[in-house]
Protein backbone atom coordinates (compact mmCIF):
# COMPACT_ATOMS: atom_id res chain seq x y z
CA UNK A 1 0.00 0.00 0.00
CA UNK A 2 1.90 3.42 -1.00
CA UNK A 3 1.00 6.69 0.07
CA UNK A 4 -1.57 7.65 -2.00
CA UNK A 5 -3.65 4.84 -1.23
CA UNK A 6 -4.58 6.07 2.36
CA UNK A 7 -7.82 7.61 2.97
CA UNK A 8 -7.86 11.11 4.63
CA UNK A 9 -8.99 9.36 8.12
CA UNK A 10 -6.28 6.86 7.88
CA UNK A 11 -3.34 9.93 6.63
CA UNK A 12 -4.73 11.69 9.52
CA UNK A 13 -4.52 8.78 12.10
CA UNK A 14 -0.99 8.04 10.73
CA UNK A 15 0.01 11.69 11.20
CA UNK A 16 -1.48 11.97 14.81
CA UNK A 17 0.56 8.53 15.75
CA UNK A 18 3.41 9.78 14.47
CA UNK A 19 3.06 13.41 16.31
CA UNK A 20 2.32 11.26 19.66
CA UNK A 21 5.87 9.11 19.39
CA UNK A 22 7.98 12.89 18.40
CA UNK A 23 6.63 14.13 21.15
CA UNK A 24 6.94 10.82 23.39
CA UNK A 25 10.59 10.88 22.16
CA UNK A 26 11.36 14.47 23.03
CA UNK A 27 9.58 14.08 26.75
CA UNK A 28 11.78 10.59 27.13
CA UNK A 29 15.12 12.64 25.91
CA UNK A 30 14.69 15.54 28.59
CA UNK A 31 13.35 13.45 31.03
CA UNK A 32 16.96 11.60 30.43
CA UNK A 33 19.58 14.17 30.24
CA UNK A 34 17.94 15.90 32.95
CA UNK A 35 19.16 13.58 35.85
CA UNK A 36 22.35 13.53 33.76
CA UNK A 37 23.03 17.14 33.67
CA UNK A 38 22.12 17.64 37.09
CA UNK A 39 24.45 14.86 38.74
CA UNK A 40 27.30 16.15 36.12
CA UNK A 41 26.93 20.48 36.35
CA UNK A 42 24.55 20.69 39.80
CA UNK A 43 25.60 21.55 43.48
CA UNK A 44 22.59 20.00 44.85
CA UNK A 45 22.98 17.92 47.87
CA UNK A 46 22.65 14.16 47.19
CA UNK A 47 19.40 13.97 48.94
CA UNK A 48 18.04 16.02 46.33
CA UNK A 49 19.95 14.70 43.20
CA UNK A 50 18.18 11.45 44.20
CA UNK A 51 14.58 12.80 44.45
CA UNK A 52 14.92 14.37 41.18
CA UNK A 53 16.30 11.51 39.36
CA UNK A 54 13.70 9.60 41.41
CA UNK A 55 10.87 11.76 40.21
CA UNK A 56 12.18 11.91 36.48
CA UNK A 57 12.04 8.07 36.17
CA UNK A 58 8.17 8.30 37.11
CA UNK A 59 7.49 10.54 35.03
CA UNK A 60 8.94 8.96 32.38
CA UNK A 61 7.62 5.76 33.10
CA UNK A 62 4.17 7.60 33.12
CA UNK A 63 5.28 8.91 29.30
CA UNK A 64 6.36 5.28 27.89
CA UNK A 65 3.00 4.09 29.03
CA UNK A 66 0.81 7.37 27.47
CA UNK A 67 2.71 8.13 24.16
CA UNK A 68 4.58 4.64 23.01
CA UNK A 69 2.01 2.16 24.70
CA UNK A 70 -0.86 4.36 24.31
CA UNK A 71 -2.53 3.43 27.93
CA UNK A 72 -4.90 6.25 28.72
CA UNK A 73 -7.86 6.44 31.09
CA UNK A 74 -10.21 6.23 27.79
CA UNK A 75 -12.94 3.59 28.59
CA UNK A 76 -11.75 1.14 26.13
CA UNK A 77 -8.25 0.81 27.81
CA UNK A 78 -9.00 0.70 31.21
CA UNK A 79 -8.63 -3.21 30.82
CA UNK A 80 -4.56 -2.70 29.74
CA UNK A 81 -4.04 -0.22 32.48
CA UNK A 82 -5.50 -2.81 35.13
CA UNK A 83 -3.60 -5.50 33.76
CA UNK A 84 -0.32 -2.96 34.17
CA UNK A 85 -1.01 -1.99 37.47
CA UNK A 86 -1.60 -5.62 38.56
CA UNK A 87 1.75 -6.35 37.16
CA UNK A 88 3.34 -3.61 38.92
CA UNK A 89 1.38 -4.67 42.08
CA UNK A 90 3.17 -8.53 41.86
CA UNK A 91 6.56 -7.25 40.50
CA UNK A 92 6.25 -4.68 44.03
CA UNK A 93 5.26 -7.85 46.19
CA UNK A 94 8.56 -9.73 44.70
CA UNK A 95 10.41 -7.04 44.96
CA UNK A 96 9.78 -5.63 48.57
CA UNK A 97 9.91 -9.69 50.08
CA UNK A 98 12.89 -10.25 48.46
CA UNK A 99 14.28 -7.33 49.94
CA UNK A 100 12.57 -8.09 53.73
CA UNK A 101 13.67 -11.77 54.04
CA UNK A 102 17.22 -10.58 52.91
CA UNK A 103 17.38 -7.70 55.11
CA UNK A 104 16.07 -9.99 57.72
CA UNK A 105 18.75 -12.80 57.17
CA UNK A 106 21.45 -9.92 57.18
CA UNK A 107 20.35 -8.51 60.97
CA UNK A 108 20.31 -12.19 62.10
CA UNK A 109 23.47 -13.48 60.83
CA UNK A 110 25.68 -10.29 60.88
CA UNK A 111 24.31 -8.01 63.70
CA UNK A 112 27.85 -6.56 64.12
CA UNK A 113 28.47 -5.23 60.41
CA UNK A 114 24.91 -3.37 60.08
CA UNK A 115 25.11 0.28 59.71
CA UNK A 116 22.91 1.15 61.71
Amino acid sequence: MTRQDLSEQQKSERSSELRSYVIGYVLALILTLTPFAIVAWSDLTPVTQWSVIGACALIQVVVHFRFFLHVSLARQKREDLHLILFTTLILVIMVGGTLWIILNLYTRMMPSMLPW
